[in-house]
């Protein structure tokens, strides 16, 4: 699964990856949990666009938001059946931007977590899914979830699942309406061996509440 992330990278890097200046005033962001707001990628008229969605998708049938919490991630194997995710797969996709994520693997009592990133260093994308809850008269409640695979060989060590990571190329034909759902499956698999690295760090970014560099500085075990 994919339950914490990174979006560290300043937004001159951002807007320059995916072409779009909306990024460029982002502030880093260096453990994003789950039901907080973060930024998404959309397609509309042929161009791309930022929004804002709280982590944690929200079906439009739930009796609350609190849902969410539950609904992070979405199984690549089962995300075309699902009740809760087939309608946003088949209709409402977006990109979800990261640097890196994180996972916690136990040695002994202690479960030690670790930063996986590109190799490249680059911000990439999630596969992901948004939709729109509402609680009349509330405000609409807009909310996303990320699409996860079985991991790599490189990455099973750490932990039997990892979100699904887009090729640049595939950005416009994951986000287009006109594409076929059944033939995007075909992009819900795991990255290449030899994308990304891992290293363990300190067990600070196990609490949501904390921020900053210090959640990626790497950790003598």
């Amino acid at each position: 699964m994919c339950g914490r992330y990174t979006l560290a990278s300043d937004g001159e890097t951002l807007a320059a990856a995916f072409g779009v200046d909306q990024l460029a005033s982002w502030a880093p962001r260096y453990n994003i949990a789950p039901t907080q707001l973060v930024p998404t990628l959309k397609q509309i008229n042929g161009s791309m666009v930022v929004e804002k969605l709280h982590w944690g998708l929200v079906p439009p049938w739930a009796k609350d938001r609190k849902m969410g919490s539950r609904l992070i991630n979405a199984r690549a194997e089962t995300v075309a059946e699902k009740p809760s995710f087939r309608t946003a797969f088949q209709k409402r996709r977006c990109l979800i931007l990261a640097d890196g994520y994180y996972e916690w693997v136990k040695h002994g009592n202690v479960k030690q977590p670790y930063h996986i990133f590109q190799q490249s260093h680059q911000p990439f994308a999630f596969a992901g899914l948004w939709e729109t809850w509402s609680d009349a008269p509330g405000e609409p409640y807009l909310s996303c979830s990320i699409i996860t695979c079985a991991s790599g060989a490189e990455l099973a060590a750490l932990h039997h699942r990892m979100p699904v990571v887009l090729d640049a190329s595939d950005h416009h034909r994951w986000l287009a309406d006109q594409s076929d759902p059944k033939d995007l499956i075909e992009l819900l698999k795991p990255a290449a061996n030899g994308t990304f690295s891992a290293y363990p760090v300190s067990t600070f970014v196990n609490s949501p509440a904390h921020e900053g560099p210090d959640c990626v500085t790497p950790h003598n075990q």
